[in-house]
């Protein structure tokens, strides 16, 4: 499929306040409305965009929609703080996609991007080198924490069968590095010295948000739908993001090291569980080939410069 020039829409982000979000936002203000939902505020923006400081839960969210011709919807107003209580994570979450899903089919907004994660696959020893897309999703059953977005792209799918009418897309990108991310990989990454687990030297696959912006926007296209695997410019060894970075490691027994960073998550010392350490002693990786045919996404930035944006903060 190739990137034709869009027609101008009203674009509805959710999430727009986020990191992703402001960026995805004065990417596409130029040739579209742009309208955001987000609780926090929109900080420097571009003022041609309206932005409703509304909770996705709530009903003032739906007189947007009511109020509002809505062409597309960009649903990144999801929670990624594992800190917060399990409860409200999952209300926000859940509920507040849930929402979306039914204001969408509601008053018949035409497309639905979704951004989703390749992480919810899990790092597992029994991984085959590359995951597709129909490859089970199966991170929550060691990662409690990441259920929720689990379950949030199978109400996705759910949605994608159900209402057929709707161009449903979702995005699943491997780990997103850049300046404006701040997430459990570029933490990791920007730690003076990196952790490492004694034995283990996985390999890893980044993506510049440029990339990310990329996709969302072929996503866009007339006539897109389904769910993709979106994957930078290749998979390269944790040792050599590491030394790219010109940083050191240490590296740690992986019984010890999991031990601590559990004493350190249950004191809110530390800002992923225990659990994400898998990630950094197996492998999963993501088959992208099914972006680059249908949606024509070919990743702009180089391995080096993807892992070097991080140092960019």
């Amino acid at each position: 499929m190739s990137a034709k020039k869009a027609k101008k829409r009203n674009i509805l982000i959710t999430g727009i306040s986020g990191n992703l979000g402001r960026i995805l936002a004065r990417r596409l203000h130029r040739d579209h409305k742009v309208i955001g939902v987000d609780m926090r505020p929109f900080k420097n923006g571009p003022k041609d965009i309206t932005v409703h400081h509304a909770d996705l839960r709530k009903k003032r969210c739906e007189d947007i929609f009511r109020r509002t011709r809505i062409d597309a919807v960009v649903h990144l107003g999801l929670l990624h703080n594992p800190l917060l209580r399990a409860d409200e994570h999952h209300s926000f979450n859940i509920d507040g996609t849930m929402k979306v899903l039914d204001y969408c089919a509601r008053y018949k907004v035409p497309k639905l991007v979704l951004l989703s994660a390749a992480n919810i696959y899990g790092a597992r020893p029994a991984n085959p080198t590359y995951l597709t897309e129909d490859a089970p999703l199966k991170a929550g059953l060691q990662y409690p924490e990441i259920r929720d977005l689990i379950e949030v792209d199978m109400l996705a799918q759910s949605f994608f069968w159900k209402h057929s009418e709707i161009e449903t897309v979702i995005l699943r990108p491997v780990f997103i590095v850049g300046p404006n991310m701040k997430n459990a990989a570029t933490r990791y990454l920007r730690l003076p010295v990196i952790p490492t687990l004694l034995g283990f030297n996985p390999m890893l696959q980044l993506i510049h948000e440029e990339d990310v912006l990329e996709a969302i926007v072929l996503a866009l296209s007339e006539g897109a739908k389904g769910i993709f695997n979106i994957v930078g410019p290749g998979a390269v060894p944790l040792s050599e993001i590491i030394s790219e970075l010109g940083k050191k490691s240490v590296p740690v027994p992986h019984p010890l090291a999991y031990g601590i960073a559990k004493r350190l998550w249950r004191w809110k010392l530390l800002r992923l569980p225990a659990s994400e350490l898998d990630f950094v002693r197996y492998i999963c990786m993501v088959d992208g080939s099914r972006a680059n045919d249908i949606l024509s996404f070919k990743p702009r930035y180089d391995l080096r410069d993807s892992i070097r944006s991080v140092l960019m903060e």
